[in-house]
């Protein structure tokens, strides 16, 4: 489909539900992106699962101390109040319920909330990693993704074939196409891009599509 948001722009849109000293965490990779898209205003207090809490952007190049990382081995920065503790001690946070949203990535997000974002095959990873703690931790778990897969295949579907990193977990998903909550084990539309028709979209969706109101556009800035 020639018309969707980048990922950039996907990023953005999610990053615009997070509210002001909520405590975040963004999964390795894409995810990662939604840091740099908080509304004027608004700061979230970021969590990594390797034990840090309220980092900042990423330092400029040339200026990174190797000692200061992310789960995804990326540098970071601190910013005032930041903290150091044990990985358990981090995990704790995790199941303990102390996270209010963790925003993930995803291969395959079910019509009732179940999420894989891991696989074993080729170019998989060897576990499912800290993905099912904060599924589970969080207080609300949303997903980013493109709407489909690199050759076609919807995304967002009935039942998930792949390993699963939670089941029933997912509240929201932010797509390349449209914006879509999970309730009563049901994909509901809130928001689509406004050149694409509901038709098109329900095509490229892997299950029923459920419209309970007013569906808004899906408007990002140019990034």
């Amino acid at each position: 489909m020639s018309q969707k948001l980048s990922n950039a722009q996907i990023a953005w849109r999610a990053a615009q539900d997070i509210t002001d000293g909520a405590y975040v965490n963004l999964g390795i990779g894409f995810p990662e992106m939604v840091a740099k898209f908080q509304p004027p205003g608004r700061q979230a207090i970021f969590h990594t699962e390797n034990g840090v809490l309220n980092f900042g952007e990423a330092p400029a190049d040339g200026e990174e101390d190797w000692d200061l990382i992310n789960a995804g081995k990326k540098a970071i920065t601190l910013k005032p109040g930041a903290a150091f503790f044990h990985h358990a001690d981090s995990f704790a946070m995790v199941r303990g319920g102390h996270l209010d949203v963790a925003i993930l990535g995803a291969y395959e997000v079910a019509e009732n909330g179940d999420l894989a974002n891991w696989s074993t095959g080729p170019k998989g990873v060897p576990a499912v990693g800290g993905a099912m703690d904060l599924v589970h931790g969080a207080k609300r778990v949303a997903v980013i993704t493109d709407h489909m897969t690199k050759d076609g295949r919807p995304k967002l579907v009935k039942h998930c074939t792949l390993p699963l990193t939670g089941v029933g977990c997912v509240t929201r998903v932010y797509t390349s196409l449209a914006v879509i909550d999970i309730e009563d084990a049901r994909f509901v539309l809130r928001e689509k891009l406004p050149g694409l028709s509901l038709t098109d979209l329900q095509a490229v969706t892997g299950a029923e599509l459920v419209v309970t109101g007013d569906i808004a556009d899906l408007n990002c800035p140019e990034i």
